[in-house]
């Protein structure tokens, strides 16, 4: 577990942004078992990938004009209960971090995990968020 006082930058980097940042697996629960509307979900991480292309890649894909109704985070190594929350809900995709799944009336219908994160830019990660918006929301 990473000390909260060096990832809180990490993470306001999202949440400044209009993301709700979830802490628990009650507060994961509640967001992701709703049956109707669009959520988007990152899962943060202090890596270079996430600084560089996850978190830049998703703010500029909350600039499309379709968004999901919500905006959440979960924190990897950071909010323990709430990431294995999440993650149960990102099956049969295995544990990434960061990774971006996206929730269309309680079914995940899109994600990004790790591989499809480290290697691109975040422009490249930015379109395919907008054409899962475009298409979902």
């Amino acid at each position: 577990m990473y000390p909260e006082h060096l990832t809180m930058p990490m993470e306001k980097d999202l949440t400044d942004y209009g993301f709700q940042g979830l802490k628990s697996s009650e507060e994961v629960s509640e967001v992701l078992n709703k049956k109707e509307g669009t959520v988007l979900v990152v899962v943060n991480s202090v890596c270079g990938c996430a600084a560089g292309n996850c978190r830049p890649g998703v703010k500029m894909a909350s600039q499309n004009d379709k968004l999901p109704d919500v905006l959440a985070t979960v924190f990897a190594g950071v909010d323990k209960e709430a990431v294995n929350k999440a993650r149960d809900f990102m099956l049969p995709y295995p544990p990434s971090s960061p990774s971006i799944a996206l929730f269309k009336d309680g079914n995940l219908v899109h994600f990004l995990e790790r591989h499809h994160i480290e290697g691109n830019t975040a422009d490249a990660i930015a379109a395919n968020l907008k054409m899962a918006f475009d298409k979902f929301c």
